[in-house]
């Protein structure tokens, strides 16, 4: 089935997205923040978006979906209400981080760049989040936990719903 960008998003959506390419589509290297605006907008940027993007601002679909792809910042996927980032920098890893990360595949259902089915969890892995010394550490909706253990994941998860 082909989805188009009405599928997905209102018509009020669709006509904020179309102010934001013409106030950026004339500017030299202002596909990014065009980008920026755009996930801010409408939470992710699926291939829909990046179809009209490409159309009305006249930038090659490659390019788009390359920077998209590129930067762990910008998603193609619709967010859940929370997201967990699992630091898998090698401080992390070496002191359980690749444990707790298959945990919270196992418990939730999900592989990294998924969502739970009810909405509640996004998950994903980061590099590294500068606070080696608090290793294993987790993200949920940007709050540090630090010193994770298998034991307290469940906890942690467990305040948001």
């Amino acid at each position: 089935m082909i989805h188009t960008i009405t599928n997905f998003f209102t018509d009020e959506q669709i006509s904020a997205l179309d102010e934001i390419i013409d106030a950026h589509k004339d500017k030299p290297g202002s596909l990014i923040p065009m980008l920026e605006e755009t996930q801010e907008l409408l939470g992710y940027i699926p291939e829909c978006v990046q179809e009209r993007i490409s159309v009305k601002a006249d930038i090659a679909p490659n390019k788009i979906y390359g920077v998209v792809t590129f930067y762990s910042f910008f998603s193609m996927n619709q967010k859940a209400r929370h997201r967990i980032q699992v630091c898998m920098g090698t401080a992390c890893y070496v002191k359980g981080g690749k444990e707790i990360a298959d945990k919270i595949e196992k418990d939730l259902g999900v592989k990294f760049g998924e969502s739970t089915e009810d909405g509640r969890f996004t998950y994903e892995k980061a590099r590294c989040f500068g606070a080696c010394g608090l290793a294993p550490i987790i993200l949920v909706d940007g709050k540090v936990y630090g010193k994770v253990t298998l034991d307290s994941i469940d906890g942690i998860l467990s305040q948001y719903e």
